[in-house]
């Protein structure tokens, strides 16, 4: 293969959107393990960015909106989220709509939201 110049890599990266250039910095820093955290910050950033950047939110909030059909199985998995005792995991579910889990990170929000789908729930994550 042919060894690309920096200007040739440079004009690469003049095509590309600012999406495809995202995704190819994630793919970089994986494959060599390394950050460009100081490349981007440095970057030029446009309202668009900025805005998107704003509105992302990294403290979610689990609400019960409707314990189901199957409320016995939304207790318990109530119970298993939040270590409660039977009689307040039950007291939370009779009380819907109510949080199940206050300020968690998105992955935890949507692990939970999706046991308590699973369980017959209906659920919110604001």
């Amino acid at each position: 293969m042919a060894k690309l110049s920096q200007d040739d890599l440079l004009a690469q990266f003049e095509e590309m959107t600012l999406i495809e250039l995202s995704e190819f910095v994630k793919a970089f820093e994986e494959k060599f393990d390394v950050t460009a955290a100081a490349a981007i910050a440095a970057a030029p950033v446009g309202p668009a960015v900025a805005a998107e950047a704003e509105e992302e939110k990294d403290e979610f909030d689990v609400v019960l909106t409707g314990a189901g059909d199957k409320k016995i199985q939304v207790i318990k998995v109530v119970r298993e989220l939040t270590s409660l005792g039977l009689k307040e995991a039950k007291d939370l579910v009779d009380g819907a709509p109510k949080p199940v889990l206050e300020k968690v990170n998105k992955e935890q929000a949507e692990k939970a939201a999706e046991s308590l789908k699973g369980a017959g729930a209906s659920v919110e994550v604001k």
